[in-house]
């Protein structure tokens, strides 16, 4: 059975739909002889009345300018209503990745370029007087002013990348699963710089992801 697309009266595109729901909307006095519609499948847009299935349904019905069908009539709706509330969280995804890249990348610009003096932070460690505590923190200052720290910004980065891909895909309900695991990278500690906001912000949209139907509504 065929399915359709239909120009609304306000000039905007809803469906594809069922015959069924055609004939409902014709019924209901949404459409009429004149409203366009197209095959689903087709790029030609024709008006209702050329279409023998809808002939019977259409006797008595006057040819006049087509009245708008209400939010959320067929698919279209259902997915301006996903579209509405994923866009919170994913905007608030964007703002927690962008801080992660400007703080990982300051970080990475610190490492590479303004180094810090070892040599005068070893001296400063040398004044604690216990020996095990002077090594263990001399340890992590190499690790974390070194190859290590260096390596921790540029995973920062990328896993902002990824939590900022996915928010973008979420906006547009692209790739269900890329975006759910831009919101759990999000939420776990320690991978990012803003772990603390990406929490809420990951929470929110793995709820909003998780709402009834709302999976089907991404391509």
């Amino acid at each position: 059975m065929a399915n359709y697309k239909v120009i609304g009266g306000d000039l905007k595109q809803y469906g594809p739909v069922s015959t069924e729901d055609v004939h409902k909307w014709i019924a209901d006095g949404r459409l009429n002889a004149m409203s366009l519609v197209q095959v689903h499948g087709d790029i030609e847009w024709k008006p209702l009345s050329s279409f023998p299935e809808f002939a019977e349904a259409l006797t008595g019905k006057p040819a006049t300018l087509i009245p708008p069908l209400p939010f959320g009539s067929g698919e279209s709706g259902e997915r301006a209503a996903a579209l509405q509330r994923v866009k919170g969280p994913a905007i608030a995804l964007k703002v927690t990745a962008i801080l992660n890249m400007l703080l990982a990348a300051w970080s990475l610009v610190r490492l590479t370029i303004f180094r810090p003096n070892l040599d005068q932070l070893n001296s400063m460690m040398q004044q604690i007087g216990d020996p095990q505590i002077q090594q263990l923190l001399q340890q992590w200052l190499h690790m974390a002013y070194g190859p290590f720290g260096v390596a921790n910004s540029i995973f920062g980065l990328v896993i902002s990348a990824l939590i900022f891909i996915g928010a973008s895909k979420m906006q547009s309900l692209r790739s269900y699963e890329f975006a759910y695991t831009a919101a759990i990278l999000a939420m776990v500690p320690c991978l990012t710089p803003c772990c603390l906001i990406g929490l809420p912000f990951g929470i929110w949209a793995v709820v909003a992801l998780g709402k009834a139907g709302m999976k089907s509504q991404f391509h």
